[in-house]
């Protein structure tokens, strides 16, 4: 963690070698690197992971096939199970993974298969446990349970619609589950920051995210989804003084506390 051990640590959300240069240059620990953010983070291709590992961060990969629910079948398992081995293989030092039944509970089985075939190239590699604890029955129970899956972390809103709507239950998700680290995110807001590291997050994630301007010139035909107007359809980078922002948030809580304590 930066400037400490009483300081919480920074990860954030980013799609491109770009986005982890920018979050590096401005003082995240890590980034989370995925592709359409704009549906919830899908699985980034090898090379994507290889050069935003090159520009310097530690990298998390999400491995997540598709949008929509955290319940999958065999053939959508065996293929996070191959995305997993194919990030690790390009230099991705984490993996943000995730798995649910159709109940609402921890997929054991396929977190623990997902957190094993992390492991299997041999050297050490972070298991984060993604969002889908917050879909689950529990959140609380769900964290719990991870620890001996393999699984190091946990990305929580607290299963509220932000993280700082859920800071109770992220409260109760660190003492829950001594040993895990909580990560705090969803929907926060650099005015959440000392509020969630008041719960005992080891750790702050945001997508610090702003909607890129177009380059195209001419005529315009949209492509995706019925109703995008042509200055929506674009892709979202990251914003460098949103990260700066959160980092100055996470070293002046750190400050404060310290103080008190003194």
């Amino acid at each position: 963690m930066t400037g400490g051990s009483a300081v919480a640590a920074l990860e954030i959300a980013v799609t491109s070698p770009a986005g982890a240069r920018t979050a590096l240059a401005h003082g995240a620990d890590r980034v989370e690197l995925c592709t359409a953010l704009e549906l919830g983070g899908l699985t980034p291709s090898a090379a994507v992971v290889e050069a935003a590992a090159a520009v310097g961060p530690p990298v998390h990969a999400l491995v997540r096939c598709r949008p929509g629910d955290f319940v999958y079948d065999a053939e959508e398992i065996a293929l996070m199970v191959a995305e997993v081995r194919s990030v690790v293989a390009s230099g991705a030092a984490g993996v943000v993974v995730g798995a649910l039944t159709a109940e609402g509970t921890l997929d054991t089985d396929t977190v623990a298969r997902l957190a094993d075939a992390a492991h299997d190239g041999g050297r050490p590699v972070d298991v984060t446990l993604h969002r889908a604890v917050d879909q689950s029955a529990d959140p609380v129970a769900t964290a719990a349970l991870l620890i001996p899956l393999g699984v190091t972390r946990v990305l929580s809103s607290g299963g509220a619609a932000t993280a700082a709507e859920g800071r109770a239950t992220l409260t109760a998700m660190v003492a829950a589950a001594p040993g895990l680290e909580v990560m705090a995110g969803g929907g926060v807001r650099v005015a959440d920051i000392p509020v969630l590291v008041g719960t005992g997050v080891a750790a702050v994630h945001l997508s610090a995210k702003t909607r890129a301007g177009a380059r195209r010139t001419g005529t315009w035909t949209p492509l995706g989804a019925a109703g995008t107007t042509a200055d929506e359809d674009t892709h979202f980078v990251t914003d460098p003084a949103l990260v700066a922002a959160a980092r100055r948030a996470l070293d002046g809580t750190a400050a404060g506390l310290a103080g008190r304590a003194g």
